[in-house]
Protein backbone atom coordinates (compact mmCIF):
# COMPACT_ATOMS: atom_id res chain seq x y z
CA UNK A 1 0.00 0.00 0.00
CA UNK A 2 1.15 3.52 -0.74
CA UNK A 3 1.90 5.91 2.08
CA UNK A 4 0.14 9.15 1.17
CA UNK A 5 -0.04 12.47 2.95
CA UNK A 6 -2.99 12.26 5.35
CA UNK A 7 -2.99 8.48 5.56
CA UNK A 8 -3.68 6.52 8.74
CA UNK A 9 -0.89 6.37 11.27
CA UNK A 10 0.89 9.48 9.95
CA UNK A 11 1.35 12.90 11.52
CA UNK A 12 -0.55 14.56 8.68
CA UNK A 13 -3.41 12.07 9.09
CA UNK A 14 -3.53 12.81 12.80
CA UNK A 15 -3.62 16.56 12.15
CA UNK A 16 -6.41 16.07 9.62
CA UNK A 17 -8.46 14.12 12.19
CA UNK A 18 -7.79 16.67 14.92
CA UNK A 19 -8.93 19.41 12.54
CA UNK A 20 -12.13 17.52 11.78
CA UNK A 21 -12.77 17.09 15.47
CA UNK A 22 -11.98 20.71 16.37
CA UNK A 23 -14.11 22.31 13.65
CA UNK A 24 -16.97 19.88 14.30
CA UNK A 25 -16.88 20.69 18.02
CA UNK A 26 -16.75 24.42 17.22
CA UNK A 27 -19.80 24.05 15.00
CA UNK A 28 -21.68 22.26 17.77
CA UNK A 29 -20.61 24.79 20.39
CA UNK A 30 -21.65 27.80 18.34
CA UNK A 31 -25.00 26.30 17.39
CA UNK A 32 -25.84 25.19 20.93
CA UNK A 33 -25.10 28.63 22.35
CA UNK A 34 -27.35 30.37 19.80
CA UNK A 35 -30.79 31.13 21.17
CA UNK A 36 -33.64 29.17 19.60
CA UNK A 37 -31.65 26.73 17.47
CA UNK A 38 -33.76 23.78 18.65
CA UNK A 39 -36.87 25.08 16.91
CA UNK A 40 -35.31 24.33 13.51
CA UNK A 41 -35.00 20.72 12.44
CA UNK A 42 -32.07 21.41 10.11
CA UNK A 43 -30.03 22.84 12.98
CA UNK A 44 -30.80 19.83 15.16
CA UNK A 45 -29.69 17.60 12.27
CA UNK A 46 -26.47 19.62 12.09
CA UNK A 47 -25.83 19.02 15.79
CA UNK A 48 -26.44 15.27 15.42
CA UNK A 49 -24.27 15.00 12.31
CA UNK A 50 -21.42 17.01 13.79
CA UNK A 51 -21.67 14.95 16.99
CA UNK A 52 -21.17 11.77 14.99
CA UNK A 53 -18.33 13.41 13.08
CA UNK A 54 -16.59 14.48 16.28
CA UNK A 55 -16.84 10.98 17.74
CA UNK A 56 -15.57 9.34 14.54
CA UNK A 57 -12.66 11.71 14.03
CA UNK A 58 -11.71 11.70 17.72
CA UNK A 59 -11.57 7.91 17.69
CA UNK A 60 -9.40 7.85 14.59
CA UNK A 61 -7.16 10.63 15.95
CA UNK A 62 -6.59 8.54 19.09
CA UNK A 63 -5.80 5.54 16.87
CA UNK A 64 -3.34 7.66 14.87
CA UNK A 65 -1.66 8.88 18.06
CA UNK A 66 -1.38 5.29 19.30
CA UNK A 67 0.12 4.18 15.98
CA UNK A 68 2.60 7.04 15.99
CA UNK A 69 3.71 6.39 19.57
CA UNK A 70 4.07 2.61 19.07
CA UNK A 71 5.38 2.98 15.50
CA UNK A 72 2.64 0.71 14.11
CA UNK A 73 1.51 0.58 10.50
CA UNK A 74 -2.26 1.05 10.14
CA UNK A 75 -2.32 0.57 6.39
CA UNK A 76 -3.75 -2.89 5.94
CA UNK A 77 -6.64 -3.42 3.49
CA UNK A 78 -9.30 -4.32 6.07
CA UNK A 79 -8.58 -1.36 8.32
CA UNK A 80 -8.32 1.11 5.43
CA UNK A 81 -11.60 -0.14 3.93
CA UNK A 82 -13.25 0.48 7.30
CA UNK A 83 -11.82 4.01 7.31
CA UNK A 84 -13.08 4.59 3.75
CA UNK A 85 -16.64 3.53 4.56
CA UNK A 86 -16.69 5.48 7.82
CA UNK A 87 -15.35 8.60 6.13
CA UNK A 88 -17.86 8.29 3.29
CA UNK A 89 -20.78 7.97 5.70
CA UNK A 90 -19.71 10.83 7.95
CA UNK A 91 -18.78 13.00 4.98
CA UNK A 92 -22.16 12.51 3.35
CA UNK A 93 -24.01 13.24 6.59
CA UNK A 94 -21.88 16.32 7.27
CA UNK A 95 -22.45 17.74 3.79
CA UNK A 96 -26.19 17.13 3.97
CA UNK A 97 -26.44 18.75 7.40
CA UNK A 98 -24.30 21.74 6.41
CA UNK A 99 -26.27 22.32 3.20
CA UNK A 100 -29.67 22.07 4.86
CA UNK A 101 -28.58 24.41 7.66
CA UNK A 102 -27.11 26.84 5.15
CA UNK A 103 -30.43 26.86 3.33
CA UNK A 104 -32.26 27.82 6.51
CA UNK A 105 -29.70 30.53 7.30
CA UNK A 106 -30.03 32.02 3.80
CA UNK A 107 -33.82 31.86 4.02
CA UNK A 108 -33.89 33.78 7.29
CA UNK A 109 -31.12 36.28 6.61
CA UNK A 110 -31.82 37.21 2.99
CA UNK A 111 -35.25 36.05 1.93
CA UNK A 112 -37.41 36.64 5.00
CA UNK A 113 -35.13 39.25 6.59
CA UNK A 114 -35.89 37.85 10.04
CA UNK A 115 -32.38 38.40 11.36
CA UNK A 116 -32.62 42.18 11.10
CA UNK A 117 -35.90 42.33 13.02
CA UNK A 118 -35.31 39.59 15.55
CA UNK A 119 -34.49 40.49 19.14
CA UNK A 120 -31.32 38.86 20.51
CA UNK A 121 -30.09 38.12 16.97
CA UNK A 122 -28.55 34.59 16.86
CA UNK A 123 -28.07 34.66 13.08
CA UNK A 124 -24.35 35.38 13.23
CA UNK A 125 -23.81 32.28 15.37
CA UNK A 126 -25.89 30.23 12.94
CA UNK A 127 -23.78 31.44 10.02
CA UNK A 128 -20.45 30.78 11.71
CA UNK A 129 -21.62 27.34 12.87
CA UNK A 130 -22.61 26.40 9.33
CA UNK A 131 -19.24 27.66 8.04
CA UNK A 132 -17.46 25.47 10.59
CA UNK A 133 -19.59 22.52 9.45
CA UNK A 134 -18.50 23.07 5.84
CA UNK A 135 -14.84 23.20 6.91
CA UNK A 136 -15.36 19.95 8.81
CA UNK A 137 -16.90 18.40 5.71
CA UNK A 138 -13.95 19.58 3.59
CA UNK A 139 -11.45 17.92 5.94
CA UNK A 140 -13.51 14.73 5.96
CA UNK A 141 -13.77 14.73 2.17
CA UNK A 142 -9.97 15.10 1.93
CA UNK A 143 -9.49 12.22 4.34
CA UNK A 144 -11.99 10.08 2.46
CA UNK A 145 -10.23 10.80 -0.82
CA UNK A 146 -6.82 9.87 0.60
CA UNK A 147 -8.16 6.66 2.16
CA UNK A 148 -9.82 5.68 -1.11
CA UNK A 149 -6.58 6.11 -3.05
CA UNK A 150 -4.64 4.12 -0.47
CA UNK A 151 -7.18 1.33 -0.75
CA UNK A 152 -7.19 1.50 -4.56
CA UNK A 153 -3.39 1.36 -4.73
CA UNK A 154 -3.31 -2.08 -3.15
Amino acid sequence: MKHLLGGPGTVSGCLLRVGQCAFGAASIGLMVTAFGFSTYTAFCYLIASMGLQVLWSLGLACLDIYALRKKRDLQNPILVSLFVVGDWVTSTLSLAAACSSAGIVVLYTRDLDLCATRKGNPCNRYQISVAMAFITWFFTAMSSHVMFWILASD
